[in-house]
């Protein structure tokens, strides 16, 4: 019997490491780089003035490309709109497609953010630009009776690694990201 019950507290110890509350994590303070940065997922509206067999919507794929006719697989993710219309001119200007290439890139559709924990639906939704964590929940069908109503999480690519951290509810959320709502316990 006291094997068994030293069995149980040496398990329930290790698993304590388990689940993070927001409080344990740093501060996700804000983003100073506000422009926005292409990922996997989303619709790109690309317009070549005078190329019309180039201008049309591409998706991001998974490695972070898109293809266009008449030059090679261009590499997007973690570039602004601003800066794949540069890349896309400077392409056509070395193939020496077109001698002044006017180029136009916009974001047709957002990928999805994630919502997990206490909520009543967590799962992917639709990203819409001014997004908080707040409204996030509110998408979610609010919080379940169990939620702390006060501290989050979010995960979000920086760069080429994943980040982690502890929010409020007027954090902005970004495509892409992950929100975690957290049990109160109390």
């Amino acid at each position: 019997m006291k094997m068994l019950a030293f069995a149980c507290a040496a398990a329930l110890f290790g698993l304590q490491g388990c689940a993070t509350p927001a409080s344990e994590l740093p501060k996700m303070y804000e983003i100073t780089d506000t422009a926005y940065r292409l990922g996997a997922g989303d619709e790109v509206r690309i317009t070549v003035y005078g190329m019309d067999q180039m201008t049309n919507t591409y998706v991001v794929g998974d490695g972070g490309t898109i293809s266009l006719p008449l030059l090679e697989t261009m590499p997007v993710e973690g570039k602004t709109p601003a800066e794949v219309e540069k890349a896309i001119a400077d392409a056509i200007l070395a193939k020496q497609l077109v001698l002044q290439p006017s180029v136009s890139a916009q974001v047709q559709k957002y990928r999805p953010f994630y919502i997990l924990g206490e909520v009543q639906k967590p799962g992917q939704y639709p990203y819409a630009p001014g997004l908080s964590v707040t409204s996030a929940v509110s998408i979610a069908g609010g919080f379940t009776f169990r939620a702390d109503k006060t501290q989050f999480a979010i995960q979000r690519k920086s760069g080429q690694k994943m980040v982690k951290g502890q929010v409020g509810p007027d954090a902005p959320v970004l495509p892409g990201d992950t929100v975690t709502v957290y049990e109160s316990w109390f």
